[in-house]
């Protein structure tokens, strides 16, 4: 068994904020190899968040983000199922980077879920009479199709894209990492992302959010 340190632990929760003993684990468990324990660590944080996906978020807050001398501005909407956990360093932190993100990188959509039938249609026809001007069989026509569209989605979902500040990890794989560390269900309900300038605005509403309102 790895001799793990009391440094390799703490180089470890500086890198995920995971909480302590979960660090110790995950390097027992990678024999000392941080980068593998970082791995094992975002796994079980995405099982976690999977598990609590369910439950009710109700509670959490509006950040927002000024970006380019007040030219670009976003407000986002993020739930968790406590006022407790709302009022944490840690969630607001979260709000706070995935509003700055929005500004970054201008996503359209929420989660890949959201995204309309015209625009997938849309797209994938694009794609597929790309792939087709190739002359390839159409099996393969198909697997370019399905690669093409995991690039589309994250070029315009929230959830999807490479996070700003750790292009290693997508923006729903943070937010399960904070779900993993927290113990409460985090989603972001909606967003609206201003640019001075520009003819129209994003705004953007989760499925979920959308479906509750309908009934």
């Amino acid at each position: 068994m790895a001799n793990i340190s009391a440094g390799q632990v703490k180089e470890l929760r500086e890198k995920t904020g995971a909480p302590m003993m979960d660090c110790k684990n995950a390097l027992t468990e990678s024999k000392g190899d941080i980068e593998q324990a970082v791995v094992l660590l975002r796994k079980k944080g995405m099982a976690t968040a999977a598990k609590k996906a369910a439950r009710v978020t109700s509670e959490g807050m509006v950040g927002h983000y000024i970006h380019a001398g007040g030219k670009i501005g976003v407000l986002v909407e993020v739930n968790c199922e406590s006022d407790f956990v709302a009022r944490t360093d840690d969630f607001q932190a979260l709000v706070k980077d995935i509003a700055m993100h929005i500004a970054a990188a201008d996503p359209k959509y929420v989660r890949k879920e959201d995204v309309t039938a015209e625009d997938f249609d849309r797209e994938k026809d694009i794609y597929r009479s790309q792939a087709a001007a190739t002359g390839k069989p159409a099996n393969v026509v198909e697997k370019i199709v399905e690669g093409k569209m995991g690039k589309f989605y994250e070029e315009v979902c929230l959830y999807e894209q490479p996070f700003i500040k750790e292009q290693t990890i997508s923006v729903g794989q943070l937010i399960a990492s904070k779900v993993g560390k927290l113990g409460e269900n985090i989603s972001v309900k909606r967003f609206a992302r201003f640019k001075v300038g520009d003819v129209g605005e994003t705004i953007a509403l989760s499925k979920p959010a959308q479906e509750e309102k309908a009934e």
